[in-house]
């Protein structure tokens, strides 16, 4: 199993994976978004499903689960106003909510 960092205020453990897998989309642009999810028995987060840099956000939402929650960062690219190329980093949180 891949070295994991614990979460100090949660009891959570993040795996190596979702760490490089953000610093990758963050610094290297390689990933679009990354869809993690929550082990519940080992209480770790790994990565679920990483699109690549020509995917979109309706390409994220068509891949989350519709009877599990998933957490996900989704890199969003626009221009200002005064044309300049800007990114964004959204962390996003897809419920689901069983009877």
């Amino acid at each position: 199993m891949a070295m994991a960092f614990k979460m100090a205020t949660t009891g959570m453990w993040v795996t190596d994976e979702c760490k490089n897998s953000f610093m990758e989309m963050k610094w290297k642009k390689v990933h679009r978004y990354i869809v993690f999810k929550i082990e519940e028995k080992s209480r770790l987060v790994t990565v679920d499903k990483v699109g690549g840099p020509g995917e979109s956000y309706d390409d994220l939402a068509a891949s989350l689960p519709t009877d599990d929650c998933r957490y996900a960062v989704f890199d969003f690219d626009f221009v200002t106003v005064d044309n300049c190329r800007k990114s964004k980093i959204f962390f996003i949180v897809s419920n689901s909510f069983k009877d």
